[in-house]
């Protein structure tokens, strides 16, 4: 049952009374013999709207003689601080000691506002046929026939509003029976029981190693990322530790202790930092700072909590200048007009740390940024984190070569590192004639494969990277093999294609080429011949419209044995020629001998 009840009162003291009056011809003095008394604790989850499962239970048992008025009355109190007052405790009656036994649900009293609910039912005593009343706040059994033992159950339950008990922990009562003869109380019997209400496992303050993470970026990071930084010491921050500590339901509930180390640097909060600290969190995600102290280096940072320890973190600390820049050229041909990733740098501090701050990059002298870049205002790089390298952006001006160099400062007067000086080419996008091929001229039986269409220029020199319209007449390339494509659409709509984006840059992973588009392909299971032919398109001169061919041999396994067999019975006649031969010029030469 649950029945809404209100959680402000906070008296707690609840009677039940047991009274056994005896009729016969025995002394009216007679006494009920010291009753026994059991206790079974309660229990429930938190939240629970089921009243009676949160029940305890106290069983009494007294062995009463022939008189009248003998009662036994049994109370419980509170033993110490309860969890809460609101979670109002009720008794009722739940069976006697009889094989029959009243229905426990239509006699329930109310210990704090003493509403009784049905004040009578009826009970078969041993030996005896007894009633039992409820009025006020106390239960009497009276018995009305001869001696024997009589007993009954009660329960004590936490009545709750039907949202359910709200409040976890253990609540302790202790029971007292106490036996009267008469009105003269002769025995008193206490038990200690309690009511646990349990939290729930979604409440659970206790971090799960499967569910809590930790990462290392920006502040609200959820993944981790690879940070460098100046080591210059500081009071702002220049990364953070994202903690999220999830309990076993996988809530962001769980308050565990962050014990933070690192190597270098320091990480905690604003006004609780250092190279090793312990930490409050608090529920959903924490962001524990991270600041330089001036030391140069790669710091190893961990990250545990009593139930958790993650994965261990690291971030760069450099020097705030550089000591060697190494620039090398990731295009080798550049379009009129802007062109990112053309220079690449390595460049490590004094330490041989990797140095991530920012460079710049400018045309060696005013000739050469006639061509490319600018001589008087050099251009930012930028870092790319996954491959950790500098890139640096240059714009063609004119067709030609141009030389350049990066620095570590905005200015050359203020640079303290220069790099080696590069040599870049500015070419003209004007296509005349186009080329298809594949990456090599055998392939096993669905090997992956790659198919190049490379446009050039009027003097036979590979154009810089660009989106070219039409360099394929319509159809694009068709081949007379079955191939399977792994692109982004369908085999046929991407090789028939007649518009072409090249690559600037090579790469080892997509098997980009410079100044080339490139498909992925794997070739047939059978053996033999796969030729791809096209046209070439509108966008080149009359000159190079013309047929295009590409041409690669699929090996078959058959065939190859096959081939390997008729080249060993070659081999196996061979040597049988020159055994018949050696034969007969030993045969020869004992002939000679004997003569």
């Amino acid at each position: 049952m649950s029945t809404k009840t209100n959680f402000k009162r906070v008296a707690l003291v609840a009677v039940a009374a047991l009274g056994l009056g005896v009729l016969s011809s025995v002394p009216a003095q007679a006494v009920i013999n010291a009753p026994a008394i059991a206790v079974t604790n309660g229990t429930a989850a938190l939240g629970s709207s089921t009243d009676t499962a949160t029940a305890a239970i106290i069983s009494v048992t007294g062995l009463a003689t022939v008189g009248s008025g003998d009662t036994i009355t049994v109370t419980f109190i509170n033993k110490g601080v309860q969890p809460n007052t609101s979670s109002v405790p009720r008794m009722q009656l739940l069976d006697t000691n009889t094989a029959t036994a009243p229905n426990a649900a239509t006699l329930v009293l109310d210990t704090i506002s003493a509403v009784v609910a049905n004040t009578t039912a009826k009970v078969t005593g041993s030996g005896s046929a007894d009633s039992i009343t409820a009025s006020g706040n106390a239960f009497a059994i009276t018995s009305i026939g001869t001696a024997g033992y009589v007993g009954a159950r009660f329960i004590v339950q936490l009545e709750s509003t039907t949202a359910g008990l709200n409040t976890d922990g253990v609540f302790n009562y202790t029971a007292i029976v106490t036996t009267y003869s008469v009105a003269t109380l002769t025995t008193t019997v206490t038990a200690d029981f309690t009511i646990t209400i349990a939290a729930l496992a979604s409440a659970s303050t206790v971090a799960s190693p499967t569910y809590s993470t930790a990462y290392i970026g920006t502040s609200g990071a959820g993944a981790d990322a690879v940070l460098s930084k100046v080591s210059t010491a500081s009071n702002t921050a220049v990364g953070y530790l994202n903690v999220t500590l999830r309990n076993a339901s996988n809530v962001a509930v769980a308050l565990e202790s962050v014990t933070i180390t690192t190597t270098i640097g320091q990480v905690g909060t604003s006004t609780n930092r250092g190279r090793s600290v312990v930490l409050k969190a608090a529920t959903g995600n924490n962001a524990y700072e991270i600041y330089p102290d001036g030391t140069a280096g790669t710091a190893t940072i961990t990250i545990s909590t009593p139930s958790v320890t993650f994965a261990t973190k690291t971030m760069n600390f450099y020097a705030a200048a550089a000591s060697k820049l190494t620039a090398t050229v990731a295009t080798p041909r550049l379009a009129l007009g802007a062109n990112s990733d053309s220079v690449r740098i390595a460049a490590t501090d004094a330490a041989g740390n990797p140095w991530t701050g920012s460079a710049y990059i400018y045309a060696s002298t005013a000739a050469d940024a006639l061509i490319a870049g600018s001589n008087t205002t050099p251009v930012e790089c930028a870092y790319d984190t996954n491959d950790k390298r500098q890139e640096c952006p240059i714009i063609g001006n004119l067709v030609g070569k141009a030389k350049m160099k990066i620095i570590d400062a905005s200015t050359v007067a203020l640079a303290t590192a220069t790099s080696n000086e590069v040599e870049v080419e500015v070419r003209q996008s004007v296509p005349a004639t186009v080329k298809i091929s594949f990456d090599k001229a055998t392939y096993a039986p669905n090997e992956r494969a790659r198919i190049y269409v490379t446009p050039f220029d009027s003097s036979g020199v590979i154009l810089p990277a660009g989106t070219y319209g039409t360099l394929l007449a319509a159809g694009g390339i068709v081949s007379n093999g079955a191939l399977s494509f792994t692109g982004s659409t369908t085999f046929s709509e991407s090789l028939t294609s007649t518009s072409h984006k090249t690559i600037p840059n090579s790469s080892s992973t997509t098997g980009a080429t410079p100044g080339a588009a490139v498909y992925t392909v794997y070739m047939p299971a059978a053996g033999g011949v796969v030729t791809l032919t096209a046209t070439g398109g509108t966008q080149l001169p009359a000159a190079g419209q013309v047929a295009l061919t590409a041409s690669a041999t699929v090996t078959d396994s058959g065939a190859a044995a096959l081939a390997a067999v008729t080249a060993l019975a070659t081999t196996v006649a061979s040597l049988k020629t020159l055994i018949t031969t050696l034969t007969n010029l030993v045969l020869k030469i004992q002939k000679k001998v004997k003569a």
